[in-house]
């Protein structure tokens, strides 16, 4: 069972969305194991879009020793995909019946070292980091601190999307559940340009908006604004409300929403990515812009802490730490997040920082899964009615081996033994996903015969742009080069067929080789630039200053 990011036939933008392509994988084929939704959730109302009852489960199905023997074999299933994929460590928990039956790392923290994976290493947790921000929001809910149908714009004035209207009435609920229409990935590419989170969310106002409620898109900073109108609400910052409401009270002591404290932490492993056969620690991912979404590490050993909170309704050995109602609304679907692609298929939803289904017997399933390109991939499932729950964390790159161990174990303890070898199912659609990101044209192979550049005199200077901010160019040597960001991230800019140019794209969102195309005017210098992989949402148009 794993997370619904995105969809079966649309295209994902980021790692981050990765983690669905197991839950609409089994959802697209129709397995047995499915991990999509079978019924559908009640239409958002305007007035009252949270739905109110939770469909009734059933019975529980599993003994004990249907979990035990998928308990048991989970070493050897843990191993098998390390040594198919080579990814260095990989962390995992189990708890049932609100007892930690399982809790076990493998491998090693960074590639090449010694220093081995264990129960209490830090992780980065990725987009697992959604369920735990409702987690906590669920908390300042049943505190009446705020409400999930709370206009957002109540505790923050400054927040403002394209649209009036929706700015005066989207709510926490809308941006937990990706339904406010803000496009996939609002914000993302900003960070990536090193653009901080007063920033980001403050130029959310220039995205185009997509039907308000009626339409489903992965949004890191749309969920980190309610998040963060929360702490506001509460007199604090999110870092700090997450570790007073949750973390703390939990004894999750090796759990934060704060990079520094995971650079740090002396037992962490690092972020690998996979070049041939080889796992390289490359990359280091500092996601406070978007800790509420994306920003949290924490151990096997805090998450499964977080596990029994979740599984026991909001108690946690004997207390209430989370009013149960507030917590119930996370659990329900609030957005169609994927319809059906065959007459027998499974639609996809999502609800408060979780993907929510219900399999073939009608019991809800929850969860989530983390992806960073850089190097991460995470993976949470919960079957409330049987109280069993699992944790996946590795440190390398999202290929879906958090998901297959996640799939092979709920799959064991309900139907014996896995129903598919769930990597050999998974990796495929990660890899082909991955793949689908980067632009449709080959800019490493020009033309036979491409038509000329022009003077690179015809090409410099400063380009502005309200959303990106400003583009400069300029000649070195023979050479172009493109700065952008608050840090001035230079990039050389190749030539590829008349006034157009490439790049690398780097960071989070990079899709490899994308297109720089200029648009000279009559005196002959460009007048404007548009920056392909920027473009994805038709911001991506820089004009000359001076024009």
């Amino acid at each position: 069972m794993s997370p619904l990011d995105s969809a079966c036939h649309r295209p994902l933008r980021s790692a981050a969305a990765l983690g669905l392509v197991a839950a609409l994988a089994v959802g697209c084929t129709g397995s047995g194991a499915d991990t999509t939704v079978a019924a559908v959730g009640r239409a958002a109302d305007q007035t009252s879009p949270l739905p109110t009852v939770p469909p009734a489960q059933p019975p529980s199905q599993l003994t004990r020793a249907d979990v035990d023997t998928a308990v048991s074999r989970l070493d050897g299933v843990v191993q098998d995909a390390m040594r198919r994929t080579g990814v260095p460590g990989v962390a995992v928990g189990v708890v049932y019946d609100d007892k930690v039956l399982y809790l076990k790392g493998f491998g090693v923290r960074k590639a090449g070292a010694k220093d081995r994976v264990g129960a209490d290493t830090v992780f980065q947790l990725a987009s697992v980091s959604k369920p735990l921000a409702s987690t906590v929001v669920a908390e300042a809910v049943g505190e009446k601190t705020v409400g999930w149908d709370d206009p957002v714009a109540k505790y923050d004035s400054g927040f403002t999307l394209k649209d009036p209207w929706v700015t005066r009435h989207v709510t926490l609920a809308d941006l937990f559940s990706h339904r406010s229409g803000l496009p996939d990935h609002a914000g993302d590419l900003l960070e990536d340009l090193g653009y901080d989170r007063s920033y980001i969310l403050g130029h959310l106002r220039y995205e185009p908006l997509a039907p308000f409620r009626a339409h489903y898109a992965y949004t890191n900073f749309g969920l980190t604004e309610a998040a963060v109108a929360t702490a506001r609400a509460a007199g604090t910052s999110w870092e700090k409300l997450s570790a007073q409401k949750l973390y703390k009270p939990l004894g999750m002591d090796s759990t934060s929403s704060s990079f520094a404290d995971y650079e740090k932490a002396k037992n962490k492993a690092a972020l690998h990515v996979k070049t041939g056969d080889t796992w390289r620690a490359e990359y280091v991912r500092d996601p406070d812009a978007q800790s509420p979404a994306g920003g949290a590490s924490s151990t096997v050993r805090d998450m499964t802490k977080w596990l029994r909170l979740q599984l026991g309704n909001g108690t946690f050995e004997g207390r209430q730490l989370v009013d149960a109602e507030a917590l119930e609304q996370t659990h329900l679907p609030h957005i169609l997040s994927e319809p059906p692609h065959a007459p027998a298929g499974r639609a996809g939803f999502y609800g408060l920082g979780w993907n929510v289904s219900y399999d073939d017997q009608g019991r809800l399933k929850l969860g989530h899964s983390g992806g960073f390109a850089l190097g991460a991939a995470t993976n949470v499932a919960l079957l409330p009615s049987e109280k069993l729950g699992i944790v996946v964390l590795t440190n390398g790159e999202p290929i879906g081996v958090p998901e297959a161990i996640s799939s092979t174990f709920l799959d064991t303890a309900q139907t014996g033994g896995p129903t598919v070898d769930w990597l050999k199912f998974l990796g495929p659609l990660f890899q082909q996903t991955l793949q689908g990101e980067h632009s449709k044209v080959d800019y490493s192979k020009p033309p036979a015969s491409p038509a000329p550049a022009k003077a690179n005199s015809a090409y410099t200077g400063t380009y502005a742009n309200a959303y990106y901010g400003p583009l400069t160019v300029s000649a070195q040597g023979n050479k172009l080069t493109m700065q952008l960001g608050p840090k001035k991230q230079r990039f050389v800019l190749t030539h590829y067929d008349g006034d157009t140019f490439s790049y690398r794209t780097t960071g989070e969102m990079a899709v490899g080789l994308t297109g720089v195309t200029f648009t000279v005017a009559s005196d002959g210098r460009a007048d404007k630039v548009r920056v392909e992989n920027l473009d994805t949402t038709g911001l991506g148009t820089f004009t000359r200053n001076g024009r």
